[in-house]
């Protein structure tokens, strides 16, 4: 395994594949169910806290899933530690999110992996997870992705400093962060482009977050993204079951008598893994 000095040199096929060396391993056939969810971005209740408006949405979601047996992958990003330093709080901000995880490890049913805005738990969660395909198809690699990203992997400490001490003071006037993947369309490109190419080298599915930006192709595409939790109108995800993968939406919509509810809406999909 490359050390820290050499990480820096590497290729952005080297960072992926460096990634996905210490891998968890978990099986993938007919009777899986997955639900693949990123950049949730968890603060502590303030006005910089983007989850904090579809909390709820997310929290359906979440009861959804593990009512029907699904297994929760969170592809990175899950909290915002750039912006926050107290993991406590964030905790107790949204404490029954972490009530529920630990609902869902008590079945062992739930991965949780880091992305370059909770980089500070490496220790804790791991980096990548590999579905193995045991009817005969593609395995499906999952990592947060933001190692195809060279300003946010490599120099991810400069990036929080900045998200810390610079953005984060200016967002409260409408700035956007120009190095964040999620908000510049040229930098998202690269990044993709760079995901797409591995998937062609390596022939198999790769789903990751880091972009916000969901994507599912019905043709032979072998890129994945999550999008992420804080879309103004919602959150996404992919699941993953009957060896079919499937974009979703989790939204509020009105019935016939103007009553809101939690909808679940399919944006793409289903797609057969092959």
């Amino acid at each position: 395994m490359a050390d820290v000095k050499n990480y820096g040199r590497l290729s952005c096929h080297g960072r992926i594949n460096r990634a996905f060396l210490e891998a968890e391993h978990l099986p993938l056939n007919a009777c899986s169910r997955y639900i693949l969810i990123s950049d949730c971005h968890r603060g502590t209740g303030t006005e910089n806290d983007n989850f904090l408006k579809n909390q709820h949405l997310y929290y359906a979601a979440l009861d959804y899933y593990f009512t029907r047996g699904f297994y929760y992958l969170e592809l990175g990003d899950g909290e915002e530690l750039w912006e926050n330093r107290s993991m406590r709080r964030i905790k107790e901000c949204h404490s029954n999110v972490y009530c529920k995880f630990e609902e869902f490890a008590e079945r062992c049913r739930i991965t949780r992996i880091y992305g370059n805005h909770n980089m500070e738990l490496k220790s804790e969660l791991g980096e990548a997870v590999i579905l193995d395909n045991q009817e005969g198809g593609r395995d499906i690699c999952i990592l947060h992705g933001h190692q195809a990203d060279f300003f946010n992997s490599v120099c991810w400490r400069l990036s929080r400093f900045l998200v810390r001490y610079v953005w984060k003071p200016l967002e409260r006037f409408g700035v956007n962060d120009p190095t964040s993947a999620a908000r510049n369309y040229r930098k998202t490109q690269r990044y993709e482009n760079c995901l797409v190419r591995w998937t062609r080298n390596n022939n198999c599915y790769l789903a990751a977050g880091h972009s916000h930006r969901p994507r599912l192709s019905e043709k032979d595409e072998l890129y994945l993204n999550t999008g992420s939790c804080v879309h103004p109108w919602g959150i996404t995800g992919i699941e993953i079951e009957n060896m079919r993968l499937t974009l979703i939406k989790w939204t509020m919509a009105t019935r016939p008598d103007m009553t809101l509810y939690v909808a679940r809406e399919v944006l793409a999909g289903p797609v057969e893994i092959v």
